[in-house]
């Protein structure tokens, strides 16, 4: 019953917005958009998943990063920006210091070497969701995304492994108070990328979504 009234609920909202959502043609110039969270899942995509042909390397990550020319590739400057307090930086980008705060587990971390880089979207997920049709140089985009901060996220080793490439129906932060962010999160990074969902996925948003109050999705669609 409160997965239909979210998605009735949704559903007038989206009939009310004053734009509609941009393409990927307008991407480029777009302002970012934000939808009440409710709102945001039921503007996702739903369609049958399939990982036929598949090949992590698809997806050629991490690149040189934003800064071409600081020596640091995207897993070292993702760790750099999302930085409590900031890592000193040696040469060939060696990270000394600092901390992190990983918001799947609550956990504080203080050595560079305990964090993954997480998709937010795992790389298999979006290939199950889309980007199967896409060129090898948009899957390289998408998983060097810096663009859209939610895209790519530091947490435990621990706890990006145990998410591995499962979607929320399958597999949610294990701290309560992360869940909100995380449905928030997700959401954004699948409309980023105009990635679809399955129906199990969406419900368990909209069932997340319930409990999260005016929280909002930002996202700007990828050019």
């Amino acid at each position: 019953m409160m997965i239909t009234v979210m998605r009735a609920a949704a559903a007038l909202a989206l009939t009310v917005l004053p734009l509609s959502l941009p393409t990927t043609a307008q991407a480029a110039a777009a302002a970012p958009e934000v939808l009440p969270i409710g709102v945001a899942v039921s503007a996702l995509r739903i369609a049958d998943e399939s990982r036929d042909g598949y090949d992590r390397d698809a997806f050629r990550h991490w690149n040189a990063g934003e800064n071409r020319t600081d020596g640091c590739d995207t897993r070292r400057e993702v760790l750099i920006a999302e930085a409590v307090e900031p890592p000193v930086v040696g040469p060939r980008c060696t990270l000394t210091g600092g901390s992190w705060w990983s918001y799947y587990d609550e956990q504080t971390v203080t050595s560079a070497t305990a964090l993954d880089i997480d998709h937010m979207v795992p790389l298999a997920e979006a290939w199950d969701s889309g980007a199967s049709t896409w060129t090898p140089a948009r899957r390289e985009a998408y998983a060097n995304d810096q663009q859209q901060t939610s895209s790519l996220v530091e947490v435990t080793a621990r706890s990006n492994r145990q998410k591995a490439d499962q979607d929320p129906f399958e597999w949610l932060p294990p701290a309560s108070e992360a869940l909100c962010r995380y449905a928030s999160e997700w959401t954004a990074t699948k409309l980023r990328w105009q990635l679809a969902v399955d129906r199990d996925e969406q419900d368990r948003l909209y069932d997340i979504a319930a409990g999260c109050g005016g929280n909002t999705v930002t996202y700007t669609p990828a050019p």
